[in-house]
């Protein structure tokens, strides 16, 4: 396969990434080929390197050695044009409204799309004129997502978009993902916990842990060839 037929088909190229902190070897010689046009589970335990590697991928660290690819260029800290990235940790404004935190957001990126970010506070039942601190965990998980969902990127990354929500935001977002998912021109990769509720939106699955990729397969593979269950698997590997 030509160099230029190898770009089309992978969003994601990682080449014996390695990330090293001062007491911690967090990614450990990973090497991995993304396609474009899938939604991709990145499961582990705490400390498997899941947040790490979304940060190099978006181009937020470096890996201490090895090459990143992501749309056929290295990532970078200008690379907010090919990447949606969404932290675990809450980067919100409290004294903000709903709608004041959108439009603050849209004015960072040329692909914003206001239509799309208003049709998703309507299905995600958020009120536009909510302060951001008075919103519940969960609705201000719903908030979190629309900043990523809304814009027109070729590669989303979600760390822990579910974590700490209840179950009815979890449903939600899981469906708005879905929904406005453009297999055509996007992938996602999204890490978390919750596999059970996930699972049924997995193309591939990347199981890491202490820094390695395990397993990385797609979803039908591995239910075929396990006879379980990604949940079941997942019990399986770290269990």
């Amino acid at each position: 396969m030509s160099v230029a037929m190898e770009e089309q088909v992978n969003m994601i190229k990682l080449e014996g990434i390695h990330k090293r902190y001062l007491l911690k070897h967090a990614v450990n010689g990973i090497d991995l080929e993304i396609r474009r046009g899938r939604i991709v589970g990145l499961l582990g335990p705490n400390g498997s390197g899941k947040s790490t590697l979304l940060k190099m991928m978006a181009g937020l660290i470096h890996p201490s050695s090895g090459t990143i690819q992501v749309n056929g260029r290295e990532p970078d800290v200008h690379n907010k044009h090919q990447v949606a990235y969404l932290p675990e940790i809450d980067h919100l404004y409290g004294w903000m409204t709903v709608k004041e935190t959108l439009r603050f957001i849209s004015g960072f990126y040329r692909d914003w799309q206001a239509d799309k970010a208003a049709e998703m506070v309507g299905t995600m039942e958020l009120d536009v004129n909510q302060k951001v601190r008075n919103l519940s965990k969960g609705m201000r998980a719903r908030l979190k997502l629309i900043a990523a969902l809304a814009r027109q990127v070729p590669l989303v990354l979600l760390d822990e978009p579910f974590s700490g929500i209840d179950p009815s935001s979890r449903a939600k977002i899981i469906r708005s993902i879905l929904r406005e998912f453009q297999s055509d021109q996007q992938t996602i990769v999204l890490s978390t916990h919750s596999v059970s509720e996930s699972e049924p939106m997995f193309d591939d699955v990347i199981f890491l842990q202490q820094g390695r990729v395990r397993i990385y397969d797609s979803t039908e593979n591995l239910r075929a060839e396990h006879g379980c269950s990604l949940e079941s698997l997942w019990e399986r590997v770290y269990g």
